[in-house]
């Protein structure tokens, strides 16, 4: 029986933000419950009512169930999922239909699907299932998105210490979604700043998830209002939901890498509100 972790979110306005301290940030943004062994974890947030998840099959596969909270017969009833694989190679198998996922490939999920289950190929090396699941309106083909068939975008330079490569893993014009879109961004050795100049977008919120990170090192993960920032120490396979309203941007003690996932009304990736250093507070 697949042993289930399960949070829910509230959305939080800006103002309120403003007088969290540390405690209240990480309680409210952070999501540091991800990748446990023989767990499916779903945590649960109201902005776009945007679900961060993971599954770590060890001894036994696991089965992706539904929850009180989303009043489904199945999980993706209503809803799309991507899925990025993190750990060593593994398998997910939808309605009986078989897709190996080796490190950093994704897997689209389209509304409708009824039994979904992960399992690693190697127990002893497991796969480790990062996921994002958005409500949605219709229903899109399953899609097994590969690092070579994704947009690919180079960025940055060493020389502001943000040399990075962008993996447009979901996004239009690689896959059809509803409004789940998903890539994973990595930062070249000797680069740790990642979105820089920091953005906002009011028609989507975000999560980011930071991987590749040694043991020893962290990111310091910048959220809030561009006139009021704020910030989150987050260590490896750590992930930070961004309200609309809030920038995101990071900063590490080494290079890394992160999934970044966004839900909202706009699929335009380009739509960004950027705010260069010199206008953050």
């Amino acid at each position: 029986m697949t042993e289930l972790v399960f949070t829910n979110r509230y959305a939080t306005h800006p103002d309120d933000v403003r007088g969290y301290d540390t405690e209240q940030l990480r309680q409210h943004f952070l999501l540091d419950n991800l990748m446990q062994a023989d767990s499916l974890v779903l945590n649960y947030t109201h902005y776009e009512r945007l679900i961060v998840g993971s599954a770590v099959p060890t001894t036994q596969p696991l089965f992706l169930p539904t929850v009180d909270a989303l009043k489904a017969e199945y999980f993706l009833e209503r809803r799309e999922l991507g899925i990025i694989n993190v750990g060593a190679d593994g398998v997910v198998v939808v309605d009986d239909v078989t897709y190996p996922l080796a490190n950093k490939e994704a897997l689209y999920v389209g509304r409708g699907a009824k039994a979904v289950w992960f399992h690693s190929v190697n127990p002893e090396q497991p796969a480790k299932f990062y996921l994002n699941s958005t409500p949605a309106h219709r229903a899109y083909p399953h899609t097994h998105i590969t690092m070579a068939q994704c947009n690919v975008l180079h960025m940055g330079a060493l020389e502001t210490s943000n040399h990075r490569d962008i993996y447009q893993l979901m996004i239009q014009g690689v896959v059809e979604t509803c409004q789940l879109q998903m890539g994973l961004t990595e930062l070249k050795p000797g680069s740790v700043w990642n979105t820089m100049p920091a953005h906002q977008h009011d028609r989507r919120m975000e999560a980011y998830f930071y991987f590749d990170l040694a043991a020893e090192q962290q990111v310091c993960h910048f959220m809030g209002e561009p006139s009021q920032t704020r910030h989150i120490w987050v260590g490896n396979h750590q992930a930070v939901v961004s309200p609309p309203w809030s920038i995101h941007s990071g900063c590490g003690t080494s290079n890394y890498a992160f999934i970044w996932g966004m839900a909202g009304e706009n699929l335009d990736y380009n739509d960004m509100d950027r705010f260069p250093a010199s206008a953050l507070r």
